[in-house]
């Protein structure tokens, strides 16, 4: 007790401390301090940098990436660096490249740097030294910030100012701080024993050192199996051991499971080779040494009223009562592969950095703009921001935070400098081919799908629309503050999303008739697909927060999945585009196709409501002029009719001027008859 007293009186002394030397000192100011030159870092220094903002990043190593030069351990990357699509398109290629931040410098895409598809981590770090360097980003290497607390003002941007410190006690202020030091504190389990466990920051790389060794791992990540993977050919036998199952990145989905290049030990397990996985609850372990340096696994239970240090004599393990106890045999050397935690110790109280809960107790809280539940002004990026779509989406990768890192960009732009969020405005009769093309080329939507998501906001009377790329759609009911946007007509939200009952790690994600190819079961489709909501108005708060379980967003007037593909292509006429425009179409009340200049003529005398793009073409001159062979098309599709069989009388020809004024004196109406129904899709498109 005395000892803990003794140990917070001498925590409030050095905090004292500090705040005295920050009063008495100058602080250096920018309206934007980074912490980390990581990916997520350099990305966000690049887009303050373009739009001309006052910034500093801060890095504790002599160059970026420090994370990258040291993990992963056996320096293969698990990020894909495909070379080859097929397309030409930069922003399709993106989709699978993993690896690349986004720039306008096209010497800075990573396929440039490594044909390897999983490529090594020194390649990462050189390409991220190149990003700072060649767009001349400020970055201030060697200063590691050791706390960082509040400044009350009411001038601030905030409502207060950010005050950090580094190593050599400079201190700096700030009026936005955007976090972006990534995870790097290793997680540990403290158990009777475990000063004998060697971490994975620290093991042996060297497989020769494990020649003839018994191992147990601690873990059942990518570390852990990857940690597995180096050694396996050389040991008696490995053992992994942890609380849950293994999780599967092709069955969940989800890029930070256990993907296929690190699985070699669920062979040799399953196929009875002496290694073997075991799930059981880490905490209630415990390591004995015996005198041979061999480690024995026992229970904790095993060791209430015992005294380890009296040797394995007077010890009872789990063996002695159960002879088939599944971890009889000691082991040489037992390694921890936890994964890493978010560093919470530079953080004043005041700044509110708490940690999650569950399962996202390694990262900070947050709301899903990224903004720090506890402290207005501080923003999360990277890694670190992974609790917004931990085990859903690629948030926690550079594939998916250089995405959520633009989007907290556009989402200060507007707040601190009235800069709204980028948009397009378009006539109507483009809104089914907008969206075609951006379910097919965007990159966002894609890796970072059920948590960014495309906005179209529409204008009065349906004649126009306003398209917003990649917005957070946690934050979809704060869309008008957020952006600078307004939603008073209505609006459509373009997402992509996996079967509802399709990820998981219990899912057969390779059954019989797994995948679904009919326009009219798309809404079963169990791949990724994308999905348009319809509302009327902007959801408000209470309807985000009473959204169905599982459901990205709350029940709209109207939804539409355009049915799952093969090849990820959305452009089938029939399958992806017509169903598409028909449900838009009932939607907005409107015709979306497109007419030449003949059939607005008609309309115009058949029809009370002219289609948008008659309004916005024919009847503005702009209407298409159709050739002979569009004419034949069109009469044999029945949407014209066939004037060169029209019965006129007289030896002059029909297209004469003086034949037509002719007739129309003697009251010889041309015979109209309706517009034909459409017998099939081809027709209609």
């Amino acid at each position: 007790m005395a000892l803990a007293f003794c140990g917070t009186l001498l925590r409030l002394a050095l905090y004292a401390s500090s705040l005295c030397a920050m009063s008495g000192a100058a602080f250096l100011y920018h309206d934007y301090c980074v912490i980390g030159a990581g990916p997520a870092g350099l990305q966000a220094a690049y887009f303050l940098q373009r739009a001309g903002r006052d910034y500093i990043v801060f890095e504790r190593s002599h160059a970026p990436g420090s994370f990258f030069a040291l993990y992963p351990r056996h320096r293969k990357l698990i990020s894909i660096n495909k070379q080859y699509t097929g397309k030409s398109n930069s922003e399709f290629n993106l989709r699978h490249d993993w690896n690349s931040l986004l720039s306008h410098d096209r010497r800075l895409l990573f396929r440039r740097y490594s044909r390897d598809f999983f490529p090594n981590a020194d390649t990462m770090v050189r390409y991220l030294e190149d990003f700072a360097s060649l767009l001349n980003l400020r970055v201030q290497y060697n200063t590691a910030i050791i706390h960082v607390t509040l400044e009350k003002n009411e001038q601030a941007w905030n409502g207060h100012y950010f005050l950090l410190t580094d190593q050599d006690r400079k201190n700096y202020k700030c009026s936005s701080l955007l976090v972006a030091a990534g995870t790097w504190v290793p997680n540990v389990v403290n158990f009777p024993g475990s000063e004998y466990v060697e971490g994975y920051e620290t093991v042996s790389i060297n497989p020769e050192d494990f020649t003839g060794q018994t191992v147990l791992i601690l873990g059942r990540g990518n570390s852990a199996f990857e940690t597995a993977e180096n050694i396996l050919g050389v040991t008696n036998f490995i053992h992994m051991v942890s609380r849950s199952r293994v999780r599967l990145s092709w069955a969940t989905h989800y890029v930070g499971d256990l993907r296929a290049i690190n699985n070699g030990l669920l062979d040799t397990y399953q196929l009875k080779s002496l290694d073997g996985l075991l799930e059981g609850d880490l905490e209630d372990l415990a390591i004995v040494k015996d005198k041979k340096g061999k480690l024995h696994i026992t229970l904790q239970f095993y060791l209430e009223n015992r005294n380890i240090s009296a040797g394995m004599d007077s010890i009872t393990l789990p063996q002695d009562e159960l002879d088939n106890f599944a971890t009889r045999t000691p082991y040489d050397r037992v390694i921890r592969c936890l994964g890493w935690k978010f560093d919470f110790s530079i953080y004043n109280r005041s700044l509110r950095m708490m940690p999650g809960k569950g399962n996202i107790k390694k990262y900070p809280q947050i709301k899903p703009s990224y903004e720090s539940r506890g402290t207005r002004g501080l923003f999360v990026l990277g890694t670190a921001s992974h609790s917004v779509d931990f085990r859903k989406s690629a948030g926690g990768f550079i594939h998916g935070f250089r995405y959520t890192t633009r989007a907290v960009h556009r989402l200060l732009e507007n707040r601190h400098h009235g800069v709204p969020w980028p948009s397009t405005v378009y006539p109507i009769t483009q809104l089914t081919n907008s969206i075609i093309k951006r379910v097919n080329e965007a990159s966002g939507l894609y890796q970072m799908f059920s948590v960014l998501a495309d906005i179209i906001l529409l204008r009065e009377n349906a004649t126009a629309f306003e398209y917003l790329e990649e917005y957070p759609i946690g934050v979809l009911a704060e869309l008008e503050m957020q952006t600078g946007r307004k939603a008073r007509n209505g609006l459509f939200v373009i997402i992509m999303e996996y079967g509802r009952n399709f990820s998981g790690a219990d899912k057969d994600v390779f059954y019989y008739n797994r995948a679904v190819g009919e326009a009219q079961h798309a809404w079963q489709s169990n791949f990724l697909h994308p999905v348009i909501y319809y509302y009327k108005h902007l959801p408000t708060e209470r309807e985000m927060k009473l959204r169905p379980p599982d459901w990205p967003l709350p029940r709209p007037n109207a939804i539409h999945h355009i049915v799952e593909d093969f090849l990820t292509d959305w452009t089938a006429p029939n399958a992806h585009i017509l169903p598409l425009r028909r449900f838009l179409e009932n939607c907005l009340g409107t015709d979306l196709r497109n007419f030449f200049a003949e059939s607005c003529f008609l309309f115009a005398f058949t029809h009370q409501k002219l289609p948008p793009s008659c309004q916005q073409g024919y009847f503005r001159m702009q209407g298409l002029l159709g050739s002979q062979e569009l004419r034949q098309h069109a009469v044999q599709a029945g949407l014209l009719q066939d004037y060169t069989h029209t019965d006129f009388s007289g030896d002059r020809p029909p297209d004469s001027h003086y034949g037509s004024q002719e007739h129309l004196m003697r009251d010889h109406g041309i015979p109209l008859r309706p517009l034909q129904h459409l017998v099939n899709a081809k027709d209609e498109l």
